[in-house]
């Protein structure tokens, strides 16, 4: 086994047994949806692209992508952006 596959395993024993969420420890995205209207992502990396229809968003693995209809980006901080309009899908991509 190889000494990044090591790692991975070793931390993800010590997240469980420190009960510490993922996202947290690994600083994964973590999106939140209400509804079809409103999105909030935690832990991204910042913005790749940004239009009415399309908006795309840097992760530690990738990317998500979100298309839909007026979409527009209500505030962004370091840690997490809030996108509101209407969401038609939700892409991962790595």
């Amino acid at each position: 086994m190889d000494v990044n596959k090591r790692m991975k395993k070793f931390q993800h024993k010590l997240t469980e047994r420190l009960e510490m969420p993922n996202d947290v420890m690994f600083n994964l995205p973590k999106v939140t949806l209400v509804g079809n209207v409103q999105m909030y992502v935690e832990n991204h990396k910042g913005i790749i692209e940004y239009t009415p229809n399309t908006i795309r968003i840097a992760v530690i693995l990738g990317e998500i992508e979100i298309i839909g209809n007026e979409l527009t980006i209500g505030s962004i901080t370091q840690d997490e952006i809030h996108i509101s309009g209407d969401i038609l899908s939700i892409k991962y991509n790595r």
